[in-house]
């Protein structure tokens, strides 16, 4: 057998398989611009105020207000470690806040706050969580509406 025969069978076989492996991951895949924002929505869908507010008090989920101070009343114990979200609104950009939701460690390595929507180059991950993110594409986009909202 050729080696051009060889490399014609790789890439009948081969190929397919990796095309839908990485189209399999393509809703995470994201540009950082600038190394300040990620411009594009993770889904191509507006994200829903209601659900992002419901995520980001979630103590389960979001758990925003471990860090941050917000206008949630009904809600005791607000964390002071993490910027005042009320008026982040109005402070940043949707690109700005996605940024910082998918992994604000690309701009301050050292912060405390969890990447939401890293799922590579992660060290001792319980294996049931490997290849899994916090929030979904689709709620990280909930969170930036919700947040967006804090003017």
């Amino acid at each position: 057998i050729t080696l051009e025969f060889r490399a014609f069978i790789a890439m009948a076989f081969v190929a397919p398989l990796v095309f839908a492996l990485s189209t399999a991951v393509s809703a995470h895949d994201y540009v950082v611009k600038d190394g300040t924002s990620i411009e594009a929505s993770l889904t191509g869908k507006p994200g829903d105020a209601a659900k992002g507010r419901k995520l980001a008090i979630s103590r389960k989920k979001g758990n925003c207000l471990a860090c941050h101070v917000m206008p949630i009343p009904e809600q005791p114990y607000h964390g002071k470690i993490g910027t005042d979200l009320n008026g982040a609104g109005s402070r940043y950009t949707e690109g700005e806040l996605r940024l910082r939701i998918v992994n604000s460690k690309v701009l301050n390595r050292d912060t405390i706050m969890p990447a939401f929507h890293k799922w590579k180059g992660l060290h001792r991950v319980l294996k049931k969580f490997r290849g899994k993110t916090i929030l979904t594409a689709q709620e990280v986009e909930d969170v930036i509406a919700y947040v967006m909202t804090l003017k």
